[in-house]
């Protein structure tokens, strides 16, 4: 499938991006480790069911550029994915969001409901529900060895086997075509995206890195439930401590939440159920 591109810059950064179809914007946003041919499939569905389906590259993800003050904190995704409706020439628009796309849309609908109309998130639950238990510890471990400073060149070795296991890890079941990990290892073979992706983890949950000009931000968006209508997908063999944190986040959304869970998928769910999960976004959007 051959995508549209283009380039547009918003919230000081030239986000390079795939597009399709015309009509209302749908904005979907990638993961780690990921790119934004992780909607291959899902683009040209929105794209014939009659929305504009952009998928950018996020912040720091080659070909997208770094910020100029070199912040991925998960707060900036959201602003990242609120300035984008506006560079694109859109009064509003759906919000679809996978990993850290997810949090990024979450944090979009907070930040700007009269802008974003409806959003999706894949393989993530509310950080809100997220809680301290051991198996959500052990779901998490990436989280604090990416604070490590040899944590690029352990995920850089072998060219890059970590993305392979990851990927396995983190979806048992799916076995994914040798070329979408290829893509996602091109990705991040070009010089600065590996610091990048890690610094999102570095910057979000080490307390020394996270911006002070945030602190009003950061409490607005932890506190605020979720006031647009959301629809949530899960897969059970997603990482430990996901399924709880899931099944205990419909507080936090108070404008309708739709949970979808389907047995035997992983992290990467939308991969492997695309048939059963576009055909879900799609019928949600045009409600």
């Amino acid at each position: 499938m051959e995508f549209n591109t283009g380039t547009v810059t918003a919230n000081n950064i030239d986000f390079h991006y795939l597009e399709l179809g015309a009509g209302p914007l749908v904005l979907c946003l990638h993961g780690f480790p990921d790119n934004a041919y992780t909607y291959r499939f899902l683009l040209p569905v929105l794209a014939e069911a009659g929305f504009r389906a952009v998928a950018p590259f996020m912040r720091g993800y080659f070909p997208t550029g770094k910020p100029p003050d070199d912040r991925f904190e998960s707060i900036l995704l959201g602003q990242d994915a609120v300035a984008l409706i506006t560079a694109l020439g859109a009064n509003e628009a759906f919000v679809v969001g996978h990993d850290w796309g997810g949090f990024a849309t979450l944090a979009s609908a907070i930040m700007a409901p009269q802008q974003v109309r409806r959003i999706v998130t894949l393989g993530v639950a509310h950080p809100a529900a997220m809680g301290t238990d051991y198996d959500t510890l052990k779901g998490s471990w990436h989280a604090y060895f990416f604070q490590m400073p040899s944590a690029e060149s352990a995920v850089a070795a072998n060219d890059y086997d970590f993305i392979v296991r990851w990927w396995r890890d983190a979806s048992p079941e799916y076995d994914p075509p040798a070329e979408i990990i290829e893509s996602v290892k091109a990705t991040f073979r070009m010089p600065g995206v590996l610091t990048s992706a890690l610094n999102y983890y570095r910057h979000t949950f080490h307390p020394a890195n996270r911006a002070p000009a945030l602190d009003t931000l950061r409490e607005k968006i932890a506190t605020t439930p979720i006031p647009v209508p959301a629809l949530a997908f899960h897969g059970t063999r997603d990482r430990p401590g996901r399924t709880p944190a899931f099944e205990r986040m419909d507080r936090h959304f108070t404008a309708g939440l739709k949970k979808v869970v389907i047995p035997g998928t992983g992290h990467f769910i939308h991969l492997e159920r695309p048939d059963e999960v576009n055909a879900k976004i799609v019928e949600f959007l045009k409600k």
